[in-house]
């Protein structure tokens, strides 16, 4: 992810995953693990996520955080993938940057 990052100037604090909380998805602890790096409530976080699965959007909701979905419908080719998610979020965007300007960042 850091190399993503970087090689498409994304700037980030941090890049946390499941390694954090030596667990997996959906379980509660590694959302939970995520809000405590930064020593924040689950309410104060959100999981951005272009291909998360209904389990990983309920199980980050059932921890407290916001949800933000990043819509890919080219995913499996031209038109083919779902543009909002199944399980429901606080938000939907079409990228990074349509996410921050919703954000008002």
């Amino acid at each position: 992810m850091s190399d993503l990052a970087r090689r498409n100037q994304l700037l980030f604090d941090a890049i946390l995953g499941a390694e954090i909380a030596g667990d997996y998805k959906p379980k509660p602890r590694v959302y939970l693990a995520a809000a405590e790096a930064f020593d924040l409530p689950p309410a104060e976080c959100m999981m951005v996520s272009a291909a998360a699965h209904s389990t990983d959007i309920a199980g980050a909701k059932a921890a407290g955080l916001r949800i933000a979905s990043i819509a890919r419908p080219d995913e499996f080719g031209p038109g083919t993938a779902q543009s909002v998610p199944k399980e429901s979020v606080n938000v939907v965007t079409q990228s990074l940057l349509d996410l921050a300007d919703k954000l008002g960042s």
